[in-house]
C-alpha cells in the first residue's frame, strides 16, 4: 500500500559516502547496468530495476536499509521502498552522482 509520506527519514545519513563509481555488484561481477542508486543509509551504489542485476533493491532486500537515492548526474529524487513513494527533499545536500 502506498503512502503520501515516507516515514523513514529518521535513516538518512547525510555523511553517507558512495561505495563505488557504478554499481558495486556488478563491478565485482563484470555487470552491467542502466541506471543507478545510492542507498541513503550507508552509501551502497547498485543498478535499478532496469537493469539485470537489480543491486539497488537486492540491497534494500538483504539490508532492510529503506531509501535510496538517484546516483545519476542532475536528479535529486529518493526512492522509499517500503512506502513506495517517489520524492524530493527541499533542504537536502546534492545528491552525489557517478563520475
Amino acid at each position: 500500500m502506498s503512502s503520501t509520506t515516507c516515514g523513514h527519514l529518521d535513516t538518512v545519513d547525510a555523511t553517507a559516502e558512495p561505495s563505488a563509481p557504478g554499481c558495486e555488484d556488478c563491478l565485482a561481477a563484470g555487470g552491467r547496468w542502466v541506471h543507478l542508486r545510492m542507498c541513503s543509509g550507508c552509501g551502497h551504489v547498485g543498478c535499478c530495476d532496469s537493469s539485470p542485476g537489480k543491486h539497488a533493491t537486492a540491497h534494500h532486500r538483504g539490508t532492510g536499509h529503506p531509501l535510496v537515492r538517484s546516483y545519476e548526474p542532475g536528479e535529486e529524487w529518493f526512492w522509499c521502498y517500503p512506502d513506495e513513494l517517489l520524492f524530493e527533499l527541499p533542504d537536502a545536500p546534492p545528491a552525489p552522482s557517478h563520475p
